[in-house]
């Protein structure tokens, strides 16, 4: 089954991420090579990050091939509960920020998956887990309108939990907030989520989803397969 949404991918890293291995430069020209009509070129900041000025610089300097799109990104964890994000003040250039989950957002701010798993042994409740890792997603779309969620979801596994735990009225919240919000969901190559229902439940709220690699070397631009049954599910349902 063809998916024109693997035509793109919306989530490529670069020598300006510390754990990539590609240059914006090899990343293109893998995109051309895969057939590709639009790559978004993304790196991870914090708040402490100074040279986005020069990576929009260097994106501004590549030869773009004709039909290619280039688009610009940079990925920030969600802080806290309040939907926070680890990202400095960002110039003009940028088009979306992606929403990363890489950690928990707790209340005083961040956890590492371990911290929760051993809350939740203490008592912690899995529905007041969920109820504020779900309600975080939906406060920083809301705070950073016109995004992008970068692998949302890929946390649940790393705490003990899954997707199906998440519940219809929760996966139906964060699904509306994304379309209200222009919030780009990725469907991710590198850690496979999120699932055909989640993504179901985006279409029917009217939310774009769009396909990423997460790649951070060029070889993986735009080669996608771990996402495919995943798409093909969606499509055979609807």
């Amino acid at each position: 089954m063809s998916h024109g949404i693997l035509r793109g991918d919306h989530h490529v890293h670069s020598t300006f991420s510390d754990d990539a291995v590609s240059t914006l430069a090899e990343n293109v020209a893998a995109a051309t090579a895969a057939g590709l009509t639009t790559v978004r070129l993304v790196d991870h900041v914090r708040q402490s990050t100074t040279w986005v000025p020069e990576y929009l610089a260097a994106v501004r300097d590549l030869d773009r091939p004709e039909g290619l799109t280039v688009l610009t990104g940079v990925e920030a964890k969600i802080l806290d509960a309040t939907g926070a994000l680890d990202i400095p003040a960002l110039p003009q250039g940028i088009d979306r920020i992606l929403i990363a989950d890489h950690q928990f957002p707790g209340v005083d701010g961040p956890l590492g998956p371990s911290a929760v798993r051993e809350r939740m042994a203490g008592g912690w409740a899995v529905d007041d887990v969920l109820d504020q890792f779900v309600g975080a997603l939906i406060a920083a779309m809301r705070r950073h309108p016109g995004n992008q969620l970068a692998h949302c979801f890929s946390l649940l596994p790393k705490i003990g939990l899954a997707e199906d735990d998440l519940g219809a009225e929760r996966v139906q919240a964060w699904a509306r907030t994304a379309a209200e919000t222009d919030t780009l969901v990725e469907v991710n190559e590198k850690w496979g989520c999120p699932g055909t229902e989640l993504l179901r439940a985006l279409r029917l709220a009217g939310a774009e989803i769009v396909a990423s690699t997460d790649s951070h070397v060029a070889d993986d631009v735009g080669r996608y397969a771990r996402i495919i049954p995943i798409l093909d599910a969606l499509e055979s349902s609807a």
